[in-house]
């Protein structure tokens, strides 16, 4: 179908001024807007078309010099009702994360568990543990401290008191590739650039595997340093605390980075002594490492200790090794909300390799990518119009057009799974972190909010937002939107975005 890419004569008559509020940089994607009630305002001629209304909001300044591809179809029907540059290959962003929840899904299931062991290769005599203790990840992002404290408190409920062996991290469910090929080494130190590995840990229900939570607070005494803590508490960073208490009304300047290749996080800045917390999330070097140890001192709060010259060891247990006590996470169908709500880019991670783990028996990004490339040739996209990089999106290579995205959208709606996929879209304007997600402070109103379920995406110079929307006349549609090489404000290019949803949920066939 060729569609026409300008408006007809007549159709526009005013364009209103953008409003909308900045936010931060967090585990969404790269930036999500803080958007007023006071999205885009466009007034239309009377009997304007979708296309007419469309060409006039992609006239727009802020898309000057940028390829922008949009593609709308019609949910029910799957026709083509509109495209621009539709078949241009572009980067998706956080988009990716909708192939790499619906590949999942498939090959995986919505019920599928991963799982971690507790295990030894020796024999319990009185309260004493003859042989090493292994703690196997089979690739769970959800483990928290409180579940190495339940192992440990199932060890001691056995009667083990002590250990006489070595504490042996077990990562070889996965390859030792940590980083995904094309992730940006400015990116490494922070949670959204955090390394995969099939041991890890997560310091808190936001479930972003491999960091720690690093918060600053003030002190009442200026000339000191401000107070640091490490969540959750763990020897295997070091802290060098560079910061300098100044009287209250001063500046809060605090920064926080993890120095490459290493496990020491520097903090330097101020802190006045009225100021309010800093916290960031901290990716560390090689998290096998953080695991083993903070369930060494889950152990140690047990009162079960090591019998002489205890080592921490790195490698894959015996084939042949007992199973002391295990723990299942949750479902999948669980896991992406924290994925699909709030973009956490480590779950895309781990789905990847998992699924070539499950499928390949090798848990590996090229396995894994293999496996979503041929569930998306299934579902309607064109596999030699792609190229699929990571399960994230923080790759700038990964490309696909507007055009296919849509079509793996409408071909979802065909699946068993896909109600658990929608349900994990982001909703715009519902407040609920957990509901909302990076679509919580964005079109929060009428016709918009409730209505909009998509996943955003955001990179230097990139913005996506994809999903479904259903017309004031209770038509469902179904829409891509990629924005690439664009210069400027996040906060102006998303407005753009929600000026095209807002006139999809207005539109009347």
């Amino acid at each position: 179908m060729k569609l026409k890419s300008r408006m007809k004569q007549g159709a526009l008559l005013v364009v209103i001024a953008v409003l909308v509020g900045f936010s931060f940089i967090g585990q969404e994607e790269a930036l999500f807007v803080n958007a007023s009630e006071e999205i885009t305002e466009t007034e239309f001629a009377e009997n304007a078309t979708l296309e007419e209304k469309l060409a006039v909001l992609l006239e727009n300044d802020q898309l000057d010099g940028t390829v922008t591809g949009v593609s709308v179809k019609h949910a029910d029907s799957g026709e083509l009702l509109f495209s621009q540059d539709g078949n241009i290959r572009l980067h998706p962003a956080s988009n990716m994360k909708l192939i790499t929840s619906a590949a999942a899904l498939d090959t995986l299931g919505a019920d599928y568990r991963f799982s971690t062991e507790v295990l030894t290769d020796g024999a319990q005599k009185g309260n004493i543990l003859h042989g090493d203790l292994y703690i196997k990840g089979k690739g769970d992002p959800t483990l928290l401290k409180i579940d190495f404290d339940q192992f440990a408190t199932d060890l001691k409920d056995q009667g083990i008191s002590k250990v006489k062996g070595d504490l042996v991290g077990d990562d070889t469910w996965y390859d030792d590739v940590r980083l995904s090929e094309d992730l940006n080494w400015s990116d490494e130190p922070f949670y959204t650039g955090a390394q995969i590995s099939a041991l890890t840990l997560s310091p808190n229900d936001d479930y972003d595997a491999g960091t720690v939570i690093i918060q600053v607070s003030t002190k009442e005494e200026v000339g000191g340093k401000a107070e640091v803590t490490v969540s959750p508490e763990t020897d295997y960073v070091t802290i060098e605390n560079n910061t300098e208490m100044v009287p209250a009304g001063e500046r809060k300047d605090i920064s926080i980075e993890r120095e490459h290749g290493s496990n020491k996080i520097i903090i330097e800045g101020t802190m006045p002594v009225d100021g309010s917390n800093s916290r960031s999330w901290v990716s560390v070097w090689e998290p096998t490492g953080y695991a083993t140890d903070v369930f060494r001192k889950a152990l140690e709060e047990q009162g079960i200790t090591f019998i002489g010259k205890s080592e921490e060891r790195f490698e894959a247990t015996p084939v042949d090794a007992t199973v002391l006590t295990s723990k299942k996470s949750m479902p999948l169908e669980e896991l992406l909300i924290p994925f699909m709500k709030l973009s956490n880019n480590g779950h895309g991670e781990v789905l990847t390799k998992e699924m070539g783990k499950v499928v390949h028996n090798e848990g590996s990004w090229d396995k894994g990518i293999e496996v979503m490339e041929e569930v998306i040739t299934e579902l309607g996209v064109n596999p030699d119009t792609i190229l699929l990089r990571d399960g994230s999106g923080m790759s700038h290579k990964n490309m696909i057009p507007a055009n296919d995205l849509a079509q793996l959208l409408y071909t979802a709606q065909e699946k068993s799974w896909f109600p658990v996929f929608q349900h994990a879209l982001p909703i715009a304007g519902e407040p609920e972190r957990f509901v909302g997600g990076t679509l919580r402070n964005r079109m929060t109103s009428e016709p918009t909010k409730s209505n909009v379920t998509a996943k955003t995406g955001s990179l230097t110079g990139v913005s996506t937002l994809s999903g479904y929307v259903t017309t004031a006349d209770g038509e469902n549609l179904i829409f891509s939107i990629m924005i690439n090489n664009y210069l400027g404000s996040t906060r102006n290019i998303q407005a753009v975005e929600d000026s095209i949803a807002t006139t999809l949920a207005r539109h009347e066939f």
